[in-house]
């Protein structure tokens, strides 16, 4: 009998290699290779379902259907919102998230909106808890457990065979991480093994128009565990974000082949589950009864809808050789940036000074519209000079100090007039004909030009 041989592959970009090395050679990152065993030669890798009858077909242009497509609603809206609009049939959705997130009573309440929507029957496969577990935080959650279909199952060709049977317009594997095939010999939850798996559960989905839910597990640094090549394999991946003390639970989109990448979607962990947040701008907002040096509202947009966060800095002198520059929520390497292009053309410094900076809300802000609220805060906390009361601001500095518009600016400026904002410092660029409702807006072009608007 052949014996089997050993391979390594990269938890990073699925690539492999014959033998073991420090940094992987097919995209340089370092101790990222681990060993699987590769099955011997003569044993079948054909899949539990075997070969599709039929021949395939080169189609023309005229011969595509382009028929819309039917979205499916969850009942949750912020679910929805974070989907595209609704689970679209056959789509495979990636959710990862920490431990004790939510992943699972989420999962489990889209399952029972969807059935009472229509998109039944579902299957929820769990190879972590038990079927009693699943049903007791049914219970606890108040959820409608008439047509709540469990399995409790790990071995991939024993889920697909019963799944063929049963044949379910949504299944949830919670979590591919502890689902294993007979055609490899290695461990489950290694990089093969979860690679594999996803693989024939993604075929049985676009084949049957199955909708596809996978929870993935995520390392310490945040990623999910396994190859990236996992999330090439998917339509859409989601992602829970939460701060340790926080009760809200944020689930961003990363990836959507059926609507917009970076969309957010806000909750709240109740004892009855997880609530949405139709309003995030409400909650992310602290209303202060007095000024207060190095904060600043930013109109931001994640997704398809403005968002207004608050940003505060704190400056203060360092007691280090090299000061300190410390981001919550934000790019440390941008920070450094724009204290540069501060110094450069505003002449102000910060040199001998510790920079905190931190979004509140535990919201991470990617979008280069914060550049000019997060300039505003630093030097407010710098000069000990709050801006102005009720005003709001967004902008991208570029490196010679302009200012420079972002896009949807007049959206931005609907939702600080809806909260009540009475000013609005924007670019130059994104200065409207006629302001909404009674917001007033100044319009800057120059860095040195806002530093007018602080008392």
């Amino acid at each position: 009998m052949a014996q089997a041989k050993s391979s390594y592959v990269c938890q990073s970009c699925g690539g492999q290699t014959a033998k073991w090395s420090g940094q992987c050679p097919a995209c340089g990152d370092w101790n990222t290779l681990s060993e699987f065993a590769m099955p011997a030669k003569g044993r079948s890798r054909q899949s539990w379902s075997g070969a599709v009858s039929g021949e395939s077909k080169v189609h023309s242009p005229d011969e595509v259907s382009l028929e819309a497509q039917t979205r499916a609603q969850s009942g949750i809206g912020e679910f929805d919102r974070v989907l595209g609009g609704g689970l679209v049939p056959g789509s495979v959705v990636l959710l990862g998230g920490d431990p004790g997130i939510g992943k699972s009573t989420l999962l489990l309440q889209a399952l029972t909106g969807l059935a009472g929507q229509g998109v039944a029957p579902g299957l929820y496969v769990t190879g972590e808890e038990s079927l009693s577990q699943v049903m007791g935080r049914a219970q606890r959650l108040g959820l409608p457990i008439e047509g709540l279909r469990l399995l409790a199952e790990t071995r991939l060709e024993q889920v697909l065979g019963l799944v063929e049977r049963e044949q379910p317009k949504l299944l949830i594997i919670d979590s591919v991480q502890t689902l294993y095939t007979d055609t490899l010999e290695s461990a489950p939850g290694g990089v093969a093994q979860v690679r594999e798996c996803a693989a024939q559960l993604v075929r049985y989905a676009k084949r049957t128009g199955t909708g596809l839910f996978l929870v993935g597990h995520v390392t310490k640094e945040g990623s999910l565990a396994g190859p990236r090549v996992l999330e090439h394999m998917v339509d859409t991946v989601l992602y829970f974000e939460s701060e340790e003390t926080s009760r809200y639970r944020i689930v961003r989109a990363v990836k959507n082949r059926f609507g917009t990448a970076n969309e957010l979607g806000l909750f709240a962990m109740t004892e009855r589950g997880l609530r949405e947040v139709s309003n995030p701008s409400a909650i992310f907002l602290t209303r202060h009864d007095q000024d207060v040096a190095g904060s600043t509202v930013m109109v931001t947009r994640e997704g398809t809808r403005p968002l207004l966060l608050e940003v505060q800095a704190l400056v203060d002198d360092s007691t280090l050789a090299t000061p300190r520059r410390v981001c919550v929520g934000f790019e440390p390497n941008r920070l450094a940036m724009l204290l540069a292009v501060m110094h450069r053309h505003a002449g102000v410094s910060s040199h001998g000074q510790d920079v905190f900076l931190n979004v509140v809300g535990g919201v991470r802000v990617s979008e280069t519209g914060a550049d000019l609220p997060v300039v505003l805060s630093v030097l407010s906390s710098l000069k000990d000079g709050p801006l102005l009361r009720r005003t709001v601001v967004f902008g991208e500095i570029g490196l010679g100090g302009e200012v420079r518009p972002v896009p949807n600016g007049e959206e931005r400026l609907r939702e600080a007039a809806k909260h009540g904002f009475e000013r609005a410092i924007v670019p130059a660029g994104n200065a409207p004909r006629k302001a909404p409702g009674d917001i007033q807006v100044i319009a800057i072009n120059k860095l040195d030009e806002v530093f007018n608007h602080l008392h």
